[in-house]
């Protein structure tokens, strides 16, 4: 069902961490809403395969820089012009921080263990596999964007319009906060 929307918001930007639940957010604000989702996890995902990058044991740092620019530029740019659209990746919060009628959500994961337990049970790998896999992804992101954009903490709240923390808020529960802040 297609939502009118009468919120001071026209798009909806979706960060988190690896595990933290912005997929799940970002499949039910669809279903809620009815608007266009874009996951930027999925743009990668499909270039590291066409250029043999093994997602789960390698992160930005074995793609270009020119590649990443143009993912952010392209976040940027879309977050601009769209509406109706739920943008999912890790940055674009960040990358909206200056765009003030984008919703900008970020969600967190206060136990470590889930978001383990949630990549064990996602991608079938062993708890240590899993261990290894958040922790190398996560250094070479944040390398990675440190090198491209400065010192910066990605995930600072105050530049969120909702922080959730999903360890705490089942999905409903979480969607429920987004709609809310959404139609406020």
């Amino acid at each position: 069902m297609e939502s009118s929307n009468k919120s001071k918001y026209r798009n909806i930007a979706i960060s988190g961490k690896y595990a933290t639940g912005t997929t799940t957010l970002s499949k039910n604000l669809v279903k809620s809403l009815g608007w266009k989702h874009i996951n930027v996890g999925d743009i990668q995902r499909k270039y590291d395969r066409e250029h043999n990058i093994n997602e789960n044991m390698q992160g930005a740092l074995s793609r270009p820089d020119d590649h990443e620019k143009e993912i952010d530029d392209m976040t940027k740019k879309i977050l601009s012009i769209d509406s109706n659209l739920i943008y999912e990746a890790w940055l674009a919060g960040f990358m909206a921080k200056s765009i003030p009628d984008v919703l900008k959500v970020l969600l967190i994961c206060s136990n470590e263990g889930v978001r383990i337990d949630r990549v064990v049970n996602r991608d079938r790998l062993s708890v240590d596999e899993a261990k290894k896999y958040i922790k190398q992804r996560e250094e070479e992101n944040l390398t990675k964007w440190k090198k491209l954009y400065g010192d910066y903490d990605f995930w600072d709240e105050k530049n969120f319009d909702v922080i959730i923390d999903t360890y705490s808020s089942g999905p409903m529960e979480t969607l429920g906060k987004v709609l809310d802040k959404l139609n406020k």
